[in-house]
């Protein structure tokens, strides 16, 4: 995997912004992908999962709307305008 243009951290949880490239009708465009994970440790190392136990809540709302502000305001994140995806509810 690619390493993260961008990482926002709080506790175990985390939004890494990605960005990818894609075809559409021919022509390559680059939109940007936020992955999101929650890393744990347990008696057998460094767990990952997706799962969100309710104090996890806050933490990932807080990451999750920093990488939202982070993709608005950068004018190159948001190429993906041209999907459709740029604006909310696009």
């Amino acid at each position: 995997m690619s390493k993260p243009e961008k990482k926002f951290m709080c506790g175990g949880i985390e939004a890494s912004i990605f960005e990818n490239e894609i075809l559409k009708s021919g022509k390559s465009i680059k939109i940007k992908k936020v992955a999101f994970q929650k890393r744990y440790k347990s008696q057998q190392g460094w767990k990952t999962t997706y799962s969100l136990d309710t104090n996890d809540l806050p933490r990932a709302i807080l990451v999750l709307s920093k990488a939202y502000e982070y993709l608005v305001l950068n004018p190159d994140s948001l190429a993906d305008k041209d999907l459709g995806n740029g604006e909310p509810g696009g």
